[in-house]
This record gives C-alpha cells, sequence and structure tokens, in this order.
C-alpha cells in the first residue's frame, strides 16, 4: 500500500510567519528546516527537490508534510518545535546539592586536610543521603553551587 501523500497548503497569513520565523534565524536549525521544508511544500515542490534543497531525509519531510496536514496549530511556531523528551531522572537534586555543599563547607574529617569528591560522596552515602554516587555528580553538584 503506497504512503499516502499530504499537500500543504498554506494561508497568506501562515506562510508570513514561516517567512519571518526563516529570516529571523533565532531559531534551532532543526526548526527553522521544518518551516523551510513547507514553504518548498506550499510552492508545490515534490520531495525530492525539498531534500537536496535542504539536505534532510525523506521521512523528515513527510513528517512535518504530515504533521502539518493533520494537526490544527494556531501557531505556527508550536508545530515546529520538537516535543519535550522524559530524559533520565535527574541523580542529584536540590537535596542531594545542598547536602554537598554542607559537608563542603563543614570541617573534614580526622586525617584529611581538605574535603575531596571520594570523602564528599561517601560521606553523602554514611549519612543515607544517596545510594551511591559517582565522583563526576559530586563534582557538578559543588561548580553548581559555586
Amino acid at each position: 500500500m503506497p504512503k499516502k501523500i499530504y499537500t500543504v497548503q498554506l494561508s497568506e497569513k501562515e506562510q508570513e510567519e514561516l517567512e519571518t520565523y526563516v529570516r529571523q534565524g533565532k531559531k534551532s536549525a532543526r526548526a527553522i528546516n521544518r518551516a523551510c521544508i513547507l514553504l518548498l511544500a506550499n510552492e508545490g515542490k515534490i520531495d525530492d527537490e525539498i531534500i537536496s534543497a535542504l539536505g534532510v531525509c525523506r521521512t523528515v519531510v513527510y513528517k512535518m508534510r504530515k504533521k502539518f496536514t493533520e494537526s490544527k496549530f494556531d501557531i505556527i511556531g508550536e508545530l515546529l518545535q520538537e516535543k519535550p523528551r522524559s530524559g533520565q531522572p535527574l541523580k542529584v537534586d536540590k537535596r542531594v546539592e545542598s547536602a554537598v555543599s554542607m559537608i563542603a563547607c563543614s570541617e573534614p574529617p580526622p586525617g584529611a586536610a581538605r574535603w575531596t569528591l571520594e570523602l564528599i560522596g561517601e560521606k553523602l552515602v554514611e549519612l543515607k543521603i544517596v545510594d551511591s554516587l559517582c565522583l563526576e555528580s559530586v563534582r557538578k553538584a559543588l561548580k553548581k553551587t559555586n
């Protein structure tokens, strides 16, 4: 079964909005490419012409055409933006950051001249603030507080 062809027909207002969006150049390259895809598709360009003009893959053009024709967005900018991604949950939250800062500002343990990343990490585990924490996470938490 062949793929459905999505025809892009922009109103004058939408076309003007997209042209302004591209001209300003203040958005991400991906968003600007999406706007260019819609503008070129509106001019009647076929997918192969859009692909060669913008250097994007066929899937991007297909998905952008589909997204535009199937969805109803009042604001063109919303259509061009990516959906937020869930990502990996934070390992170091505000509670851990404040504990790292508090430990670093306190007196170092006996036998140590100063706090090291290893010592701070061990202290966090000892106080049961975290189960485990890598040195890089401790370093980043310290860097945020400074």
